[in-house]
């Protein structure tokens, strides 16, 4: 039994290898799985920042939101992305946070600009989120994500009165040998491209360091590294130490 529902998982991951197509991405160094079609992820995201936009409270106001604005311009600039539009928001949220889509559309809490001390430490943020853009994150997560999903479903198919144990267990490693670690991957990337994009801006690069540092004091509880999306704390800082002292910064 479970060779079979070993051998079963290899034919699913054969599958879903065939499936894929890869591309090179320059500034990241690597090639990446890449399925999804541009414009259709463009335009999801479009529809996603709206409805944020429509349910979610929003700052008004004017000097955190210029703030926002002024260094998220700055940034974007640095990382060569003018020749796209971009868009800010600040969410009303005391949970420090921050995110981006891929059609360029980048909310901060509240929360984060209660933590950051300083313009350098909001570029940190901000240069991080436009990493995450021009590492092509979201079309990789998806993409992967969807190859998994249907990887599992030939498998399922396939295996006959083992299916449900072949989908259970390849769920299992699914989730924490595939698309986990490749999200803490692109977290350190986007680190890496943020510290870069900061720098280029004249911001100070060591003040990402300082930042990660307030985020690591003001948790409450911690995940395991194996099981979250993201870097432990202690990996965030120790890379972003070494590549900074790697650039000379």
């Amino acid at each position: 039994m479970k060779k079979t529902i070993r051998t079963t998982i290899a034919v699913a991951a054969l599958a879903v290898s065939s499936l894929g197509a890869c591309a090179y991405n320059e500034t990241l160094g690597r090639n990446q799985l890449l399925i999804v079609d541009d414009a259709s992820l463009v335009q999801q995201a479009d529809v996603a920042w709206a409805e944020a936009l429509r349910t979610q409270p929003i700052s008004r106001d004017a000097a955190l939101n210029q703030r926002v604005r002024r260094i998220g311009d700055r940034i974007v600039q640095a990382a060569g992305l003018t020749n796209r539009s971009w868009d800010y928001a600040v969410f009303v949220n005391d949970s420090p946070n921050a995110f981006v889509l891929p059609s360029g559309k980048i909310g901060v809490t509240t929360g984060l600009l209660a933590l950051v001390r300083n313009d350098d430490q909001l570029a940190a943020v901000l240069g991080h989120e436009v990493g995450h853009v021009v590492g092509r994150h979201a079309a990789e997560r998806y993409s992967s994500t969807a190859l998994t999903s249907v990887g599992l479903q030939i498998a399922q198919g396939a295996s006959g009165d083992y299916g449900q144990a072949v989908g259970s267990i390849g769920g299992l490693a699914a989730q924490y040998g595939v698309l986990l670690p490749y999200s803490r991957r692109d977290e350190l990337e986007a680190d890496r491209l943020g510290v870069d994009y900061l720098a280029a801006a004249g911001f100070r690069p060591a003040e990402s360091v300082a930042l990660w540092r307030l985020m690591a004091a003001q948790r409450q509880t911690a995940t395991p590294e194996f099981a979250s999306t993201h870097p432990s704390d202690t990996t965030r800082i120790a890379e972003l130490e070494r590549y900074i002292a790697s650039r000379g910064w």
